[in-house]
């Protein structure tokens, strides 16, 4: 469980407990239920995490509503945009093993996730990971509830996949942006995990025809 849960948790317990004793337990039930609301909502289970070569995992639970070709900072990439409702997991988890380059926090507005514009105008920290062959980044924005970002990684920090390295409070989104020879495994609709769920292959051929030689190799002796 992320420590925020207690946070929230703690102070709308005690305000149970002295209401219940002030007056009866019927005052006191609508705070002890918010804050098992905030003890379910900040859960933070164990994922099991892909080992395969070139697998990038999904930085968050939720619905893939987006999956394109995008430019920017001058290049081409693939997007995966994953929606986060209030019901899901919003601890958020490293796609690939490597090197935290860039961290980068804007300010901007607290548009509905869904909407397509909150990945450019939303509040949003974007952070950019290379490793595994490979170069990833991924946005944590905030959306018409979430107005909390937390990442607790710094440039120059190593992080392996599927390492957690922050979380968003309450609906938000995360858009991650992959090279434009990743192949996704994703659709529009999927449901996923963080951590455990991959949504593409980076140098996927390659390394299985590396594989295979290999194979082809131990075979020949």
């Amino acid at each position: 469980m992320v420590r925020d849960a207690y946070y929230y948790a703690v102070p709308l317990l005690g305000a149970g407990v002295v209401l219940g004793w002030l007056t009866n337990l019927w005052w006191s039930l609508p705070a002890i239920l918010l804050a098992a609301f905030f003890l379910w909502f900040f859960r933070d289970p164990e994922r099991a995490i892909p080992a395969g070569s070139g697998a990038l995992v999904s930085p968050a639970d939720g619905k893939v509503t987006d999956v394109s070709s995008v430019r920017a900072g001058g290049s081409e990439w693939k997007r995966i945009s994953i929606f986060l409702s209030v019901v899901d997991v919003h601890v958020n988890r490293s796609p690939i093993g490597g090197e935290i380059r860039d961290v980068r926090y804007r300010k901007g507005k607290f548009l509905n996730a869904l909407n397509m514009l909150s990945a450019e105008e939303n509040e949003q920290n974007e952070v950019t990971v290379e490793g595994e062959g490979q170069t990833v980044i991924f946005k944590q924005i905030a959306g018409l509830l979430a107005r909390r970002i937390v990442f607790t990684k710094r440039v120059g920090d190593r992080v392996e996949r599927g390492e957690r390295v922050g979380l968003i409070k309450f609906g938000s989104r995360v858009d991650v942006l992959l090279e434009p020879s990743a192949r996704i495994e994703v659709k529009v609709g999927d449901r996923v995990k963080g951590g455990s769920s991959i949504l593409a292959y980076q140098n996927r051929e390659p390394v299985l025809a590396e594989e295979a030689r290999g194979q082809s190799r131990q075979g020949a002796h």
